[in-house]
């Protein structure tokens, strides 16, 4: 398997050979060594029309729909239909909502609590961290990975202060939870 990430952003000349593999199934390097891709599966991700803000597309049709529309717009602005139609399929991925951060939170937490678990700490936190990280957080444009800095910058940056901290009297439990809208960090 080979990927290639933010397909768009691609200097012409990689397209070109990308264009060459799918074609032919293999490509031959400057001192004459053909690379076989024939059981290769490629993998291209691209932005491409997520950050296209336009009205509905017809009636009925649901936000996934016209986003699918914009990425097949936008992808054929940069890259050439002989390009396009060696391509097997398009897969757009629907918007990540918040029901759905709050299960990446979720996620995110519960790894936090296995690796403090390792550490020989307790790590528990409870709905109301849940809710504000996902309120801080959620972004169509930034996805997940702000999240992520959400996450490291008001949790688990104090939360490492505090254990380095006590190091004459190590932490074996830290609970965090919500109070006046912030984080708050209790431990034992």
């Amino acid at each position: 398997m080979v990927l290639f990430d933010e397909i768009e952003k691609a200097h012409p000349d990689v397209l070109n050979i990308l264009l060459q593999i799918l074609d032919d199934g293999e490509i031959t390097d400057a001192h004459g060594r053909k690379v076989n891709f024939e059981n290769t599966i490629i993998v291209m991700t691209s932005n491409a029309g997520s950050a296209t803000k336009e009205g509905t597309v017809g009636f009925g049709r649901s936000v996934n729909e016209q986003d699918a529309d914009r990425a097949m717009k936008a992808l054929q602005q940069f890259l050439r239909p002989e390009f396009i139609n060696r391509v097997d399929a398009v897969i757009t991925f629907n918007r990540l909502s918040e029901e759905n951060f709050h299960g990446i939170a979720r996620i995110m937490l519960n790894e936090l609590v296995g690796s403090l678990k390792e550490k020989g700490i307790t790590f528990i936190y409870d709905d109301a961290l849940v809710e504000l990280l996902t309120k801080k957080s959620y972004s169509l444009t930034y996805g997940a990975r702000n999240l992520r800095r959400t996450i490291q910058k008001e949790l688990e940056d104090p939360m490492a202060t505090k254990i380095i901290d006590s190091y004459e009297h190590p932490i074996t439990q830290v609970k965090a939870t919500v109070e006046d809208g912030a984080i708050r960090l209790y431990t034992l």
